[in-house]
């Protein structure tokens, strides 16, 4: 009896456990309103996020989301997760820093092309302070098979 107890409340964790992931669209991503700072050290204007209630509740957390895959450098295993495909994104479009994120991968992971649409699950973390990163990076990533 006691065996199935204990068996009962491993999966009922485990269920609660997997369904912890939360889905992010980009539309709340990019809903972040930005702050020109003058830093003097750079001699220049930058801007910085400021995150709101939403936002900060999805710092350090697993979530998952979808977008295109911009290769910065395949070889390091560089890679940037967008809101928009290559022409239209942060770098070559109309879109701002909040439409794209850096990505890194857990383990091992395939070459992916310029422009492929995947889905990754992986510990999203806010930037406000680090002006060599993106505001954006979602750390131990992982393909979600679609």
């Amino acid at each position: 009896m006691r065996i199935k107890i204990l068996f009962i409340c491993l999966a009922v964790f485990s269920v609660t456990h997997l369904s912890a992931q939360k889905e992010v669209e980009w539309s709340t991503l990019m809903d972040v309103s930005f702050k020109d700072i003058y830093l003097e050290s750079e001699d220049m204007y930058v801007y910085f996020p400021l995150f709101d209630d939403k936002h900060k509740k999805l710092d350090s957390q697993e979530i998952e989301i979808t977008g295109y895959i911009i290769p910065l450098d395949v070889e390091a295993n560089m890679y940037f997760l967008s809101a928009y495909p290559f022409s239209a994104c942060f770098f070559c479009g109309n879109a701002g820093p909040e439409s794209v994120m850096a990505v890194n991968f857990a383990g091992n992971n395939r070459r992916y092309n310029t422009d492929e649409r995947i889905t990754l699950n992986g510990i999203l973390n806010l930037n406000d302070s680090d002006i060599d990163e993106l505001i954006y990076i979602l750390n131990q990533a992982e393909e979600i098979p679609k």
